[in-house]
């Protein structure tokens, strides 16, 4: 929780007396209390506060919890005054919102704050002495990895507070046979004072620091509390399974133990491409080494693509010593070069390792896993991603599961997404952060021990309704099956089921059966059950395996699955991808009531960053991180960091010349020269001006491109070549990459240096004002050196800016505010700009925050300094 004044001038000191209270604010109390039944975990975190001040004060309540949870309830009481939060379908939530927000309300409550983490923040203006608790409540089911279920709590209370405290309850029928608690934030001195006790089918762990144990150091009134609070534990496992049955619901968990392992075939599909270089590639060498001493008796190959395919060897080898060795000289030798030919790399792949079963070159009893990695957007070969999907799965045919990893921002996580689930498998996001490398390396550790293939959980079809999903490609060591369901009769006390699995030696085959009064016997200490468990994990697993389905369905399917996960989130009260949470306020002192989402990976939220005041904004975008100039020129500056983006207009006379990026290092620079409509429109104020030339020089490697919406023309030295934007061409020469996609867009990469797409746009011949003209895209802007400037290049180097003071505009539906961006302070507005990258004719409204008058404040010096004689 972290407070601010709500008016601009006299800031509160804190008090010398009293180090409790910041900024005016007391947080008194703050518990986390966490009940775990079954696997599933039921979290409430209550936070209570009071204004010491002796004017009105905003407090703010700001806590994060796991991605993988849901929230289903929050509330916040002042002065005895509950107002709850009401969970409702998204679109009538955000018809709500959109009310709210033409009255100048807006407050949006949830944005993906971590790799893990999605951060719930909240605010309210009290007066003097009144109290305020805030309380959050969200469920999840916890999934086992390495042997062990793990649940973290964010700890982040921002000040110190008096009762402070965490309490988890764990209560397993099947019994508890380990149970540890770590947190990142603890000392020697705060180790001593988690308590953890657990015996048969109960555990605890309680953590209360005093106030003192929570100062940074004695005198400080610095919060210590900082961190991740991490519970793990594990279960007896006497029977490979457990099934539970409670009021007409039911829950099957397989674990089966002491299996001997199967051999697995593993294909690793690398993108090679340039976007790789450097650090990428470094860490994805470094991450493969480390795999290479885990294969053991296993087969596997390595597929590299860039612009072209290239293999390690033919087909799929076995991991003998000698192999081994020969695979580590390979994997140290691998660099970066080309595009990226994703389709032609997956595709390799999967055709070896079906010819590799077709031929018996591995053994029959099996477990074969590719597993992709890539940075980028395919852009050589096929690069419609619906094809590639559709031909992915053609060619696996269930056969086996694909697993993608995206590497960074650049990738279209969606599709890597799609891809995955079309084929049994998942896709992950691997953070470009220094511990890359471990990502990776983590990954594989989750699918290097397979023990079973093709299992299959039967139920009798004549009891059960809405059974969750009950076959699987592959069980791995150390996780866990889950199947839910729900009986036809309410009443129906007794279950049984026949398990089917392939194992190294032979098939799995048995039946296990469970009656009611087992599972009662089970739950004679109820004191830390909450009644309808089973029926919430159900309804959880539903909706999570529903709205995956989504994914990659489409038309009356996903319709219908859509409608299904809308139907149990509401009845269910979570706060999932269909449905939204609208939290109302008091209507004093200019209180706004805001919604919560659920972000969804691979879709940025357009938010401010961590600093700001709790507004955000509803609008969503597919990530996009790169920099840009489109259109009537709208640039468009990327903040990864902060997944939103900054933009601006350039308002110049038709014929002027911009210099859109100069870096004297790597010799590249980029101009564009403006041109107007076909005659001046007398109605407009200001001239539509679009790029109708772009010039890209290499000074080293003596190459210049010329681009007009008519023709492409390459200059090296004295030579020219020419081509139209009828043509179709791929042109590879030293130094130079160039991908013509007919009518629509090229692609340009100069040496290991960043790459551009320019986009053509054209309009109607006889249209009596627009003429064509083109847009520009920079991928991997990183690649260029810090001494990078111009209109666009000057954006390659980090930039931070800080929200504030949000308030209505002249627009009703865009919001003005206070931006904070290199010293300066700006008055900037909510919007849209068009990104035509994908989509030429209609483009992709991308939210940022825009800055007026020829983005004056933002860009260094003016917009007249970045004007130049001629093209190159």
């Amino acid at each position: 929780m972290k407070t601010r004044r709500f008016t601009k001038t006299g800031n509160t000191k804190r008090n010398a007396d009293n180090d409790l209270v910041v900024n005016g604010i007391e947080i008194y109390s703050m518990k986390i209390d966490s009940k775990i039944t079954s696997r599933f975990a039921h979290n409430v975190i209550t936070s209570r506060a009071v204004n010491r001040g002796n004017v009105h004060k905003e407090v703010f309540f700001d806590v994060e919890l796991p991605k993988t949870a849901f929230i289903t309830n929050f509330s916040m009481t002042i002065d005895g005054v509950t107002y709850p939060g009401t969970i409702k379908e998204k679109e009538v939530a955000k018809k709500q919102y959109e009310k709210a927000v033409s009255k100048g309300q807006t407050a949006g409550l949830v944005k993906a704050s971590g790799r893990k983490t999605e951060k719930f923040t909240v605010s309210v203006n009290i007066e003097a002495a009144s109290k305020v608790t805030f309380e959050l409540t969200y469920e999840e089911l916890l999934k086992r990895q390495f042997g062990k279920y793990e649940m973290f709590i964010k700890v982040k209370p921002k000040q110190l507070v008096k009762d402070f405290e965490i309490e988890v309850n764990i209560f397993e029928p099947q019994g508890i046979t380990e149970l540890e608690a770590e947190g990142t934030f603890i000392t020697n001195d705060l180790q001593n004072i988690i308590k953890k006790t657990f015996s048969d089918k109960k555990g605890h762990i309680s953590f209360k620091p005093t106030l003192d144990q929570q100062r940074t150091c004695a005198n400080c009134s610095q919060s210590v509390l900082d961190g991740d609070f991490t519970v793990r534990y594990d279960v007896k496992r006497t029977a490979p399974d457990d099934l539970q049955i409670v009021n007409g619901y039911f829950v099957h968990f397989f674990a089966p133990t002491n299996l001997p392992k199967l051999p697995k075939n593993v294909i690793f599909v690398i993108d090679i491409s340039g976007s790789m270089s450097g650090r990428g590639i470094e860490q994805t060498r470094e991450a493969l080494l480390k795999i290479l001493d885990d294969i053991k008796d296993d087969f596997f190959n390595f597929i590299l693509f860039g612009s072209e395919v290239q293999t390690w060897k033919e087909t799929l080898i076995k991991a003998t010593p000698e192999n081994l060795d020969e695979a580590r000289k390979f994997v140290r030798g691998i660099d970066t070069a080309g595009m990226t030919n994703l389709h032609g790399g997956i595709m390799r792949g999967i055709d070896m390792l079906n010819a590799a079963h077709e031929r018996n070159l591995v053994p029959k009893r099996s477990a074969s896993i590719i597993i992709m990695l890539t940075d980028g957007q395919p852009n050589v070969g096929i690069s419609n991603t619906q094809d590639i999907q559709e031909h992915v799965k053609k060619a696996i045919e269930g056969k086996y599961p694909l697993y993608n990893l995206g590497f960074g921002y650049g990738v279209d996580y969606s599709f890597l997404e799609k891809m995955a689930l079309e084929n049994k498998g998942l896709a992950r996001r691997i953070y470009p952060d220094s511990d890359a490398a471990l990502q990776l390396q983590g990954f594989y550790d989750e699918v290097s021990n397979p023990m079973l293939t093709d299992i299959e959980l039967n139920y009798p079809e004549n009891e059960i309704l809405d059974l969750t999903k009950n076959n699987f490609k592959h069980f791995y060591d150390g996780s866990e099956i889950v199947v839910a369901g729900r009986f036809i009769d309410n009443n129906q006390n007794h279950l049984t089921v026949d398990v089917r699995g392939e194992g190294a030696n032979d098939a799995l085959s048995y039946t296990t059966q469970q009656d009611a009064q087992q599972t009662d016997k089970a739950f004679q200490e109820q004191e830390y059950i909450f009644g309808d468990y089973i029926e919430r994990l159900w309804a959880y697993l539903t909706i999570e395996q529903l709205l995956e389905k989504r994914i990659a369905a489409t038309g009356e399917e996903k319709e219908n699955l859509t409608a299904k996960a809308l139907d149990l989130s509401l009845k269910y009260k979570f706060v999932t991808p269909l449905t939204s949470m609208v939290v109302t306020k008091p209507e004093d002192y200019n209180n706004q009531d805001g919604i919560a989402d659920k972000p969804i990976e691979g879709i940025a939220q357009a938010v401010t960053g961590v600093t700001l005041a709790p507004q955000s904004y509803l609008y969503t975008s597919h990530p996009t991180w790169y920099t840009s100039v489109d259109g009537d020129p709208h640039f468009i500056i990327s903040v990864p960091q902060k997944e939103d983006a900054i933009c601006f207009n350039i308002n110049e006379n038709p014929g002027a010349i911009l210099n859109l990026i100069n870096d004297p290092v790597t010799g590249i620079t980029v101009n564009g020269e403006l041109i107007g409509d076909k005659r001046a429109n007398s109605d407009a104020k200001i001239q539509n001006t679009y790029f109708g030339k772009l010039g890209i020089a290499n000074k080293h490697l003596d190459l210049k491109l010329t681009v007009t919406p008519e023709k492409i023309t390459i200059q090296n030295g004295n030579e020219k070549t020419g081509f139209t934007w009828l043509d179709s061409v791929t042109l590879q020469q030293e130094g130079l990459t160039l991908i013509i996609n007919r009518k629509k867009n090229l692609v340009l990469s100069m040496g290991s240096s960043a790459s551009f797409v320019i986009v053509l746009h054209q309009v109607w011949k006889k249209h009596p004002l627009h003429q064509d003209f083109l847009g520009l895209y920079t991928l991997e802007s990183d690649k260029l050196s810090e001494q990078t400037h111009g209109l666009l290049g000057q954006f390659f180097h980090p930039i931070d800016f800080t929200i504030l003071e949000i308030h209505p505009g002249s627009d009703p539906k865009k919001p003005d505010a206070t931006m904070i961006v290199k010293n300066n302070e700006l008055t900037v507005t909510r919007g849209w700009q068009k990104d035509y990258r994908r989509d030429p004719k209609h483009g992709v409204d991308i939210p940022c925050w825009f800055v007026h008058n020829n983005g004056a404040g933002l860009i260094d010096g003016v917009h007249t300094d970045y004007i130049v004689s001629s093209l190159f």
